[in-house]
């Protein structure tokens, strides 16, 4: 997919940004075209080549974001206990960046919380990924970040009591 300066994107491991240039720049005599996209906090750089559909994708649309939401309050799934191990499977979940896969991780490292403890990693991953998640859904649903923010924490809740 092209996008154009101006466009709404979702990279996949940092949320919403939006297209501020596009500039083509020459590395080691290969000149290559970049997306230049500016998140809350951070700028960078992509490269529009042929792995640019696993790093950005447009926003999900309002009804399928809906529709997805429903994975935050569904049973979870088994996280490994071993650290190491559970930091790849996390990873593997959310290579896609989807807002499916975002969902799933909150999901599982929520009820994954409630019975083991948790590694720093766990935590910040945790973060990142609720983070991601709430810049796109204040995006495509028009609303705050923190009326997201609450919103997540009552569908997280329904799926413990489920």
């Amino acid at each position: 997919m092209d996008y154009q300066v101006g466009d709404w994107v979702v990279h996949c491991n940092h949320g919403l940004g939006r297209v501020l240039a596009i500039e083509e720049r020459t590395n080691n005599d290969q000149t290559i075209l970049y997306y230049k996209v500016q998140l809350t906090d951070l700028t960078i750089w992509v490269p529009a080549d042929e792995n640019q559909d696993k790093r950005l994708r447009l926003p999900t649309s309002k009804t399928e974001f809906d529709r997805l939401l429903s994975t935050l309050s569904g049973p979870a799934e088994q996280l490994l206990t071993d650290r190491r191990q559970r930091n790849l499977q996390l990873l593997e979940m959310l290579k896609d960046g989807t807002v499916e896969s975002l969902c799933r991780v909150l999901r599982n490292l929520s009820a994954h919380r409630q019975h083991r403890s948790w590694s720093e990693y766990d935590s910040a991953l945790l973060k990142r990924v609720q983070k991601a998640l709430i810049g796109e859904w204040s995006f495509v649903s028009s609303i705050t970040p923190l009326d997201a923010e609450v919103e997540l924490q009552h569908l997280l809740s329904a799926g413990k009591t489920n």
